[in-house]
């Protein structure tokens, strides 16, 4: 799959911490700490202290604003959830509907109509316009050193957001939960431990597989597995490989996992090269045709993350046994 078809998987794909007691952390209008510079791909920036208007712009920002108990009063809806722009593992948490503004083609001026004090993209292309256009509203947070094509890690998303907001140690917590999930999911399937996995996409323009260092792959490494070696070995064209029809069985390994993109499991499977491949012979893939469960695994906030460490790994472990 060529960049062109990953842009188009960033713009279509796409529980909550339970037991969160409500803290200072959780309560617009307070910070744990003052504001402190942030280290960007376009420089230093020092947010303001204890900001009040949050636009949330970047892949799983607002989301990620939400987890730290910021409401964003602007939000950009990368999955087309409609309504608020996020999840069923996020519903509930704003008191007031955001202001659903664009994702790639972003109204500079919806923007700035809304006074933001701080704007969050730290999950974003890394275009220096678009971060210039924006920091001329309000101080922005883009992202960082080797974040571009959406390419920042969660665990450094949470942490800039957390300086951006004052919310150090509630980042600092809700990121030791989700290791400390991820740590007991491990546990509970050893099966998967050192098996190889191929995670793949198909959608009208056709196959790729996701290179190592996205977090599609890295959820997968981070129970246990470990990426095709083939696909490791191939030539990525963006956070992808591309794969003709003619070559599916570089997808072949261990595990085969799926993401249709405008197709359906029934379509994938009607193809006779598909069903060729050998990890597909031995019944040992899935397709994550649940839209729900799809989007989850692919926002990779920390709200959606513990949602899909619930659902996918059971069907992981199910795909190997078959």
């Amino acid at each position: 799959m060529a960049r062109r078809l990953a842009a188009l998987i960033t713009v279509l794909l796409v529980v909550v911490t339970a037991g969160c007691q409500s803290d200072a952390g959780d309560r617009p209008g307070t910070s744990e700490s003052a504001a402190a510079s942030i280290s960007t791909k376009f420089g230093a920036v020092t947010p303001p202290k204890n900001p009040q208007r949050v636009v949330a712009l970047g892949w799983g920002d607002a989301e990620t604003a939400l987890a730290l108990g910021v409401q964003p009063v602007g939000a950009a809806d990368w999955l087309a959830f409609g309504g608020e722009g996020v999840g069923p593992w996020a519903e509930g948490r704003y008191e007031k509907s955001p202001k659903i503004l664009g994702t790639l083609e972003l109204s500079y001026e919806d923007v700035a109509a809304l006074k933001p004090d701080l704007i969050l993209d730290t999950k974003a292309s890394g275009d220096q316009k678009r971060y210039q256009q924006l920091s001329k509203i309000a101080p922005t947070v883009g992202v960082p050193k080797g974040g571009d094509n959406y390419a920042t890690t969660m665990d450094i998303q949470v942490e800039m957001i957390g300086k951006a907001l004052g919310r150090v140690d509630r980042a600092t917590r809700l990121l030791a939960d989700v290791h400390d999930q991820f740590a007991a999911t491990t546990a509970k399937y050893p099966q998967l431990k050192g098996k190889t996995v191929t995670v793949a996409a198909n959608s009208s323009n056709g196959w790729g597989a996701y290179i190592k260092t996205t977090d599609r792959v890295r959820f997968m490494t981070d129970l246990g597995l470990r990426n095709s070696p083939a696909v490791d070995a191939a030539e990525p064209d963006g956070f992808s490989v591309e794969v003709s029809e003619e070559n599916l069985d570089l997808l072949d390994a261990d595990l085969l996992v799926v993401m249709p993109i405008g197709t359906s499991a029934q379509e994938i499977e009607k193809s006779k090269l598909f069903r060729q491949v050998p990890a597909v012979e031995q019944g040992h893939y899935v397709i994550l045709d649940n839209p729900t469960i799809s989007r989850a695994y692919a926002v990779d906030s920390l709200l959606s993350v513990r949602y899909a460490l619930d659902k996918v790994p059971p069907l992981l472990a199910a795909a190997l046994k078959s």
